[in-house]
């Protein structure tokens, strides 16, 4: 199944501007991108982005041995959203470079701890993460009752312009 990620620009801008700011100790931010799913007659499972939610700063943990420590209630936060409203749920930090991203060990087994949790609020519905560097980004999806995830393979900014990131291999 072919994994494609639909945002707008604006969107995709707000995340930018939401991981640029400083935290008092958390070295890196992260947010969560509510997306409503659908399956496209070729069978590509297209998530469109429609939800921006930051993580307030009194829900990071302070912890040195990682970017970013989240505390339960920036989770359970972002859960009562997702039991609230039929969306998949993404994960979304960034990486301080440019060129393509890809996930740390630390992110992929926190990832793995994680997501399932939505499908104990949202079942039936993928869900996963999403890193982002200065000029790119990359996602893993997990579909329910998988316990691996697949990579989006298109990442596509609606808008003017527009601008698709592919991972064809």
């Amino acid at each position: 199944m072919t994994l494609h990620l639909r945002l707008t620009g604006k969107l995709f801008e707000r995340l930018h501007d939401d991981l640029s700011r400083r935290h008092q100790h958390s070295a890196e931010r992260v947010a969560f991108m509510s997306c409503l799913a659908a399956t496209m007659k070729d069978g590509t499972l297209a998530l469109l982005g429609a939800g921006f939610h930051p993580v307030a700063d009194d829900d990071y943990e302070r912890d040195p041995s990682v970017g970013a420590m989240l505390r339960a209630s920036a989770f359970r936060n972002v859960l009562q959203i997702a039991y609230n409203c039929p969306v998949s749920m993404l994960h979304v930090h960034r990486h301080e470079h440019r060129g393509m991203p890809w996930f740390s060990d630390v992110d992929l087994r926190e990832a793995h701890k994680y997501v399932p949790d939505f499908w104990k609020v949202r079942p039936g519905f993928p869900h996963g993460i999403l890193v982002l560097s200065h000029d790119s980004a990359a996602g893993l999806i997990w579909m329910p009752d998988s316990g691996v995830p697949s990579r989006l393979r298109r990442i596509s900014l609606v808008g003017a312009p527009m601008r698709e990131i592919r991972h064809d291999k």
